[in-house]
């Protein structure tokens, strides 16, 4: 899977690999990604979410713009993100992440509605 950022939108390190994953599964599956959630981290081959640079200010950043959760990685994860009143998730991987943000039942980040082609699935 190839994913591309058409118009130049900058994209600076690896942390936006689990809102890459999440936005990929929401599409592929045609469910939405819940509008309260932010979330960080670098996602490994095996779908593992590694730790990254920043997330003090993330979080800052996620309730400054209003939302109520953001997801980490758990080896991110500090006492000193509790003062905000936001709502800070650690997770493992990826399919936490895709439980967390399309909600239960999006648990097997292999499954599409029976009988679609990939390339069929319009972006």
């Amino acid at each position: 899977l190839h994913i591309n950022f058409p118009g130049g939108v900058p994209v600076d390190g690896p942390s936006a690999g689990v809102a890459m994953a999440v936005a990929a599964y929401s599409a592929l599956t045609d469910q939405p990604v819940a509008s309260d959630l932010a979330m960080t981290g670098e996602l490994s081959v095996s779908g593992r979410v590694l730790p990254v640079g920043g997330v003090p200010e993330k979080i800052q950043a996620a309730h400054r713009a209003g939302l109520k959760r953001v997801l980490i990685p758990r080896a991110n994860a500090q006492d000193r993100y509790a003062a905000l009143d936001i709502e800070v998730i650690p997770i493992d991987d990826a399919r936490e992440a895709f439980r967390l943000a399309l909600g239960e039942g999006a648990c097997d980040p292999v499954a599409l509605p029976a009988g679609e082609a990939l390339a069929a699935r319009p972006m």
